[in-house]
């Protein structure tokens, strides 16, 4: 696909929603952890859900450009279902269970995951260095998996349930990666939330009634999780790689969400988690650096402007 030339915007203005969205995706982990004790995984996440469909209509005009096709409409239901449907009934289990910051630290060996899907069902490359981004990531879930055992709040389902999280965000970015080649993210993030919201009707009976009783800061909350850490969040992550020199490079920010994380959780929940959960937490990300690394070829020079499309976290 060929982008019209515009106009470069202000050379500030893409770090900025680059910063924007970290926050927003680290208030996210704040919001489920903080809404865990009042409201069930599956009410919490079709409410979530409803809210970021709303605002994305509301974002396109009321309209899409064009149906998918049956093709892309196959990607769409594994990408919405696995991503958006899974990763948050997992993800907002995780949280019942353990802090926000741990849950944030696992959930970050999810690009691991994404090479790994990749060499087995795309046929991509298993490089000596993603296997030993692997074995260093997975054994930082490990010392994290040891750590919440220590420590008041976490516990070992919770952890399952967190990595669990991480492998269906795998999933969907494969999927967002051929996607991507013929569709627009604000576009593609609409179908993949409606998918989502589909996967969680089941629990709609469930969501009438916790919601009716429910405060107004749990909906304030709620409606605060679905504009801004979801809508919002995907779209600013979209304007700050299109304008980013080296869209690889800038991605490597998103490995600053979980201390975000952790600071807003200390400061509004009163929460840390134990200080090994912060090695093992370095240990994930060194993996996730260590996958990314390319052997050189010694055929032939890869070329330095031909970046993918980069996996979003939220």
């Amino acid at each position: 696909m060929t982008r019209e030339q515009q106009s470069p915007p202000q050379a500030w203005l893409p770090f900025a929603a680059a910063g924007v969205t970290l926050v927003l995706w680290a208030s996210a982990f704040v919001g489920i952890r903080h809404l865990g004790a009042s409201v069930p995984p599956g009410t919490l996440s079709l409410a979530r859900l409803a809210v970021m469909v709303l605002t994305l209509l509301l974002m396109m005009r009321l309209r899409v450009s064009r149906l998918p096709s049956a093709a892309e409409w196959k990607l769409i239901a594994l990408g919405g279902a696995s991503w958006f449907g899974v990763y948050n009934l997992t993800l907002n289990e995780a949280e019942r269970r353990i802090d926000a910051a741990t849950a944030a630290l696992i959930v970050q060996i999810g690009p691991i995951l994404v090479g790994l899907l990749a060499a087995t069902f795309l046929g991509e490359r298993l490089t000596r260095w993603l296997l030993v981004g692997m074995a260093v990531g997975f054994g930082g879930v490990v010392l994290i998996a040891y750590a919440s055992t220590e420590h008041a709040s976490g516990d070992l389902v919770g952890i399952s349930m967190a990595v669990a999280a991480a492998a269906t965000f795998a999933v969907g970015v494969l999927t967002q990666r051929k996607l991507l080649l013929t569709m627009g993210p604000l576009e593609l993030t609409f179908w993949y939330a409606l998918v989502g919201l589909v996967v969680c009707l089941p629990w709609t009976l469930e969501a009438v009634d916790v919601l009716g009783s429910a405060s107004a800061d749990t909906w304030g909350w709620l409606v605060y999780l679905g504009v801004f850490p979801s809508a919002i969040a995907f779209t600013t992550w979209a304007y700050a790689l299109s304008h980013a020199k080296n869209a690889g490079a800038f991605a490597q920010s998103t490995f600053l969400v979980p201390f975000i994380t952790a600071l807003m959780a200390w400061l509004l929940l009163d929460e840390v988690p134990a200080a090994l959960a912060f090695v093992g937490g370095a240990l994930c990300i060194g993996g996730v650096l260590a996958s990314r690394r390319q052997p050189a070829s010694p055929t032939a020079p890869v070329p330095e402007e031909a970046d993918e499309p980069q996996e979003q976290l939220s």
